[in-house]
């Protein structure tokens, strides 16, 4: 790693990009009382006794005259669920706040809802920082929530998760010499997926039906009247082949029917069958539910991003099955 000596800027903005921090939205009133409202990434805090936060503004910003004149503006940290908002207001020449609800809050500004953390702030001091003007305020009053907070780095959004202050070991023995380690990505997968599969299939066998059940009438829950072939082709990726026995077996159950349309079988869930697959899909979210409360929410929203990633990654061409016909 070589040290820059000299300030590219883009150099520059690059290599403060790769410090992670969260994304806030900061808002206020102007002079006139409309409301104003900007995305920031510039928020830190400052002191716990008095309670202080700060953040800074871009000297040429258009809102500059009114957060300036302004004595209270409030932070607010968004959750991952709040990327659409965060882009809103990072925007200019549009109405940030049409259509948002806004909570009371114990000051004229603003008050967004659904957020990981709000900060209600009265301006203390306002300082000169370079092409920035640094806001330092005064927390009045905080709430914050369990949802999992967005992140912002090199650019991009993104989500934080917390590592485990202790690595996965399974044995105290040290480990044979092999290239086969508990860090195989490969491994981590399968495990966490047999375990959780496993889980699952307790539950099921309440109802003695297999994951395999599960699979076809999940799908068929989704997207009716499909043929053999369209059905293997939803479920290939589990490795598991939807056969004529399989369907025969799930008919003769009076969970599945079969139509035949322009000659050839299709097959849709009887009423019957359908209860099955949202009793089933229940009990597949309460093994879910469970993870997600060991977990944690915000480790578990993680979990779904990157393993979104994966699968996109990985996809050899599946047929999306919540997608149109």
């Amino acid at each position: 790693m070589s040290a820059h000596t000299s300030f590219d800027p883009q150099s520059f903005r690059a290599a403060l990009g790769t410090f992670t921090t969260g994304v806030t939205i900061i808002t206020s009133r102007g002079e006139d009382g409309e409301p104003v409202g900007i995305t920031a990434n510039s928020f830190n805090s400052v002191s716990l006794n008095p309670p202080m936060v700060l953040w800074s503004l871009a000297k040429n910003a258009r809102s500059l005259p009114a957060f300036s004149s302004g004595k209270h503006w409030n932070v607010h940290v968004l959750s991952h669920e709040q990327e659409t908002l965060s882009g809103r207001f990072a925007r200019q020449g549009e109405d940030k706040f049409a259509g948002v609800d806004l909570d009371e809050g114990i000051t004229p500004a603003p008050l967004l809802q659904d957020c990981t953390a709000r900060f209600q702030c009265r301006t203390a001091f306002q300082y000169e920082g370079g092409d920035h003007v640094i806001f330092v305020g005064e927390v009045l009053a905080f709430d914050h929530s369990e949802r999992s907070p967005l992140a912002f780095q090199a650019g991009q959004y993104a989500l934080a998760t917390r590592k485990p202050r202790q690595e996965l070991r399974l044995s105290s023995t040290p480990p044979p010499e092999c290239s086969y380690t508990e860090d195989l990505l490969g491994y981590l997968l399968g495990r966490a997926h047999y375990q959780m599969l496993n889980a699952l299939r307790r539950l099921l066998s309440s109802q003695q039906l297999d994951e395999h059940a599960f699979f076809v009438l999940s799908v068929l829950c989704i997207r009716d009247q499909l043929s053999l072939e369209e059905l293997n082709n939803f479920v290939s990726y589990t490795g598991f082949e939807v056969t004529p026995a399989t369907m025969r077996f799930l008919e003769k159950q009076g969970l599945v029917a079969v139509e035949s349309i322009e000659g050839e079988i299709r097959y849709v869930l009887t009423g019957a069958g359908r209860e099955t697959s949202l009793e089933e899909i229940a009990l597949a979210k309460a093994v879910e539910q469970d993870l997600v409360d060991r977990l944690g929410a915000a480790d578990a929203d993680a979990l779904k991003v990157l393993l979104k990633r994966l699968i996109t990654t990985t996809d050899v061409g599946l047929p999306d099955l919540w997608g149109p016909r």
